[in-house]
């Protein structure tokens, strides 16, 4: 039996760092979970549009962590046009972030029609930056999309976006259904998708009454949740560590509409080492969590970076704790209460690379 197991420092490839009190809280957090590479949404208030406020937040949040290598996005909106593609690329800016209007946290400048930007996913494809797609269609009740379908309806205008630009590419971020996992399998090299902790974890059941498993997308069915460990278990190389960790204070989460989020920064290795061990899938930790991202995004580890290891043991008793204060100068600021808060989840990081 397996109890204890060393991987390089994990990459995340889709996380939510917030701002002002909460983002002092969080961003230290990152490492503290063994990951040492973070892409960062830039759905803020108001969102990260261009690379002049990309750079400001990436310079904010290397002040607060200076152990972990952010990489920046800016927000599909209006305002990006082909110049700012170009200059963002030059600056480093690793990609593009796109959200339906109104679908999750901060989305209100989200887009309603893709076709308009064709110029701006053609500059991108020329520069090889990445197009990040939140993929999901509002709710209509006319048309029978809610929740439970929203991803899957949407799945039609990824593959006209590749169809459209082959060789942009472009990342189906935080799957959570099997019809996703088939069309990006089918699409070829230039699709890949990233799937968060939480939705290898969790079913409708786990999230219906109960606010701090509430997210977008939201946890579909068994059979969905299973056509994602078995396509990270089978170790392919198109599906890697997205967490999509997204916290909000506790008093939001429970409420009659509670705020979608999952807060996993703080435990992301220990989270998955329990989840993958159960799947029988222990020795492909490593790929999803460390390797797959970086070939997809074309990332090298940076030169003395090599040797950053983070060992996790396996104990009773690993406890994930209640709540995470906010600010411990504001009580008023509240706290984030973390996924799986109070229960045992059996592995620990021992030694970690920060």
């Amino acid at each position: 039996m397996t109890t204890s197991i060393t991987l390089p420092s994990a990459c995340d490839f889709h996380l939510h760092l917030r701002q002002g009190e909460m983002m002092r809280m969080v961003t230290p957090q990152v490492a503290a979970g063994g990951v040492s590479l973070a892409y960062i949404m830039p759905n803020l208030q108001p969102p990260i549009t261009n690379t002049d406020m990309a750079l400001k937040y990436k310079q904010e949040l290397e002040a607060l962590a200076p152990q972990v290598t952010f990489l920046m996005t800016l927000y599909l909106s209006p305002e990006l046009t082909v110049d700012e593609v170009r200059k963002a690329s030059k600056a480093g800016i690793a990609g593009v972030k796109s959200y339906p209007r109104g679908v999750t946290t901060n989305s209100d400048a989200g887009i309603e029609n893709y076709e308009i930007y064709y110029p701006v996913f053609k500059a991108m494809e020329e520069e090889g930056m990445v197009l990040n797609l939140h993929g999901e269609i509002p709710s209509d009740n006319n048309k029978n999309i809610c929740v439970m379908n929203a991803e899957e309806k949407f799945l039609p205008q990824l593959e006209k976006i590749h169809t459209a630009f082959p060789n942009l590419k472009i990342v189906l971020e935080h799957a959570t259904s099997e019809a996703a996992v088939q069309m990006v399998k089918r699409l070829g090299d230039t699709v890949a998708c990233s799937i968060t902790v939480h939705h290898l974890q969790l079913i409708v059941d786990d999230w219906a009454g109960q606010a701090h498993h509430f997210c977008k997308p939201v946890a579909k069915y068994p059979q969905d949740r299973q056509a994602l460990r078995e396509v990270v278990a089978s170790g392919h190389p198109r599906f890697f560590l997205g967490t999509d960790s997204a916290p909000h204070p506790s008093h939001v989460k429970e409420t009659a509409h509670a705020h979608a989020g999952v807060f996993t920064t703080p435990l992301v290795l220990p989270y998955l080492a329990k989840i993958f061990e159960s799947m029988g899938a222990l020795d492909k930790l490593e790929n999803f969590a460390c390797h797959f991202g970086r070939q997809f995004y074309g990332l090298k580890q940076k030169e003395g970076f090599e040797d950053r290891k983070v060992t996790l043991v396996k104990e009773e008793n690993i406890v994930v704790p209640a709540n995470y204060q906010i600010s411990s100068e504001n009580p008023q600021a509240g706290a984030v209460v973390p996924f799986l808060a109070n229960k045992d989840i059996g592995w620990k990081i021992s030694q970690n690379f920060c």
